[in-house]
């Protein structure tokens, strides 16, 4: 890895610093792309209509042995590296509250790594790394999935960073989003109100109905809302548009599917009551995850045999000062908890308040229960055989789209952690290689918990990519 150690951390701070939209990384994924080339790998680009999807492979033979890489921003998360107090970056809005710098960095770090294990060791077996855009709210791998880009793989294996270090386990909701845009006609609201008809009174309608839902629904389904256009500002003009979009959860695709077409029920019935029409626009959705038992062992192995990382003095200090902005609620919060019992969450609770950064990886244990909340790898997860685990990047405890988390993006806590990341992911894909009966197992796991039944998307065929992340 001392190789590579200076060019990966200059491409996460490049990548860092671009903090481009989803389907708009087109800086950040030219300049994965081109490291990639550089090393040897053959690059193909613009998959599955999205112009910052790319995959770049070395190698040849079986296994093919899939790494999927993320790289896009959150938009007002705007922030300076290294401060300790919210410090928003000049001209710039979006920011890495995610990690997804260190996401994507850590997986090229991975293919160099075994790019020169099959190399010295002159080994059978490809390596491909997947450039995933659009993770935050554009599912890309949804796309990717659809157009068949992972069915080429044998299995999938990705990470993500938080504030410990953890196999993830059991699964995260399906979802899809949909934007519902209802058209009135506009009119005096005081002289001829009689001859208006609201688009704002059927959003506040819709919401309304869905709100009386919500005690007609399992209660690990979650809907979420947002008004994104209110018709105007004049409260003297009756609304001739608005519109509203819509966010749908449930714990798998077939019941997110159903509970969409209830919320469109209620979106008509809006209409219907205010004499306006309703367009339906579906915007992306994502299926929930296929955990696979025998690939997060794996993983496991492997994240107890890689050393962790050992940090600076420096680095310890800095990653006090910001332990004393994160919360008891946030520690509960940490992605390396999610899946751990209520009584032991409090122990490791415990333990990470007495330490800046985690030193310890989270014992291992398969889950079949499911966490609110969703993650496009999920499409991935129903096509082949799928594993994940979150390394310790930040302080533990660092919320999630935070200006604490877009801070510690460049600091040495967060690159070391990268660079552990890219260790493990390597191992697990040695043992995998060296070990095809792992790859065996892994496939019949998935088949039993799939019944065979073949991946269906949740996007319909004629939804194309929204590439209008600005708006």
């Amino acid at each position: 890895m001392e190789k590579y150690q200076e060019i990966l951390s200059e491409l996460n701070n490049k990548i860092w610093d671009y903090s481009e939209l989803k389907f708009n990384e087109f800086n950040s994924s030219n300049a994965i792309k081109s490291l990639l080339a550089e090393q040897g790998f053959e690059v193909k680009s613009n998959l599955a209509d999205m112009e910052t999807a790319f995959s770049a492979s070395y190698g040849e033979g079986s296994p093919v042995i899939g790494i999927l890489g993320e790289f896009d921003a959150l938009s007002g998360l705007s922030q300076e590296a290294g401060t300790l107090i919210p410090t928003p970056r000049e001209g710039i809005n979006n920011g890495h509250g995610c990690g997804h710098s260190l996401l994507g960095t850590a997986a090229v770090g991975a293919c160099l790594l075994l790019k020169d294990y099959l190399k010295s060791n002159n080994k059978k077996g490809k390596i491909i790394f997947i450039g995933c855009p659009a993770e935050e709210g554009g599912s890309g791998k949804a796309y990717l999935a659809r157009a068949g880009v992972f069915n080429k793989l044998d299995v999938a294996l990705t990470w993500h960073p938080a504030g410990g270090n953890a196999v993830l386990t059991g699964s995260f909701q399906a979802n899809c989003q949909v934007y519902f845009r209802f058209k009135g006609i506009s009119s005096h609201a005081a002289g001829a109100p009689h001859l208006g008809r609201s688009a704002l009174d059927a959003v506040e309608l819709m919401n309304v109905g869905v709100n009386y839902m919500r005690e007609h629904m399992e209660p690990t389904d979650r809907i979420h809302y947002a008004v994104t256009d209110t018709g105007g500002i004049s409260p003297n003009v009756v609304q001739s548009h608005a519109e509203v979009i819509y966010l749908i959860r449930s714990t798998d695709s077939e019941k997110v599917k159903k509970l969409y077409e209830r919320v469109c029920k209620i979106a008509k019935g809006a209409a219907m009551m205010t004499e306006t029409e309703v367009e339906i626009i579906f915007d992306k959705a994502c299926s929930n995850v296929i955990s696979n038992e025998i690939l997060e062992k794996v993983l496991y192995d492997s994240m107890k045999k890689i050393p962790l990382p050992i940090y600076s003095e420096q680095a310890l200090e800095f990653a006090n000062e910001i332990k004393k902005t994160i919360s008891d609620n946030d520690l509960n919060s940490d992605m390396s908890l999610l899946f751990v019992s209520p009584t032991r969450k409090k122990q490791l609770v415990n333990e990470y308040k007495k330490i800046p950064m985690a030193n310890f990886v989270v014992e291992y244990s398969h889950q079949e229960t499911f966490i609110p909340g969703s993650s496009d790898v999920g499409d991935c997860s129903h096509v082949i055989p799928t594993a994940q685990f979150v390394g310790a990047c930040f302080v533990p405890g660092t919320p999630a789209h935070s200006w604490q988390m877009v801070s510690q993006g460049k600091e040495e806590i967060a690159i070391k952690g990268m660079l552990y990341a890219s260790k493990v992911l390597a191992d697990a894909s040695i043992k995998l290689i060296e070990n095809p009966e792992l790859i065996k197992l892994a496939k019949k796991e998935f088949i039993q918990i799939t019944d065979g039944k073949g991946y269906s998307c949740l996007i319909p065929p004629e939804i194309k990519p929204n590439m209008n992340s600005k708006k």
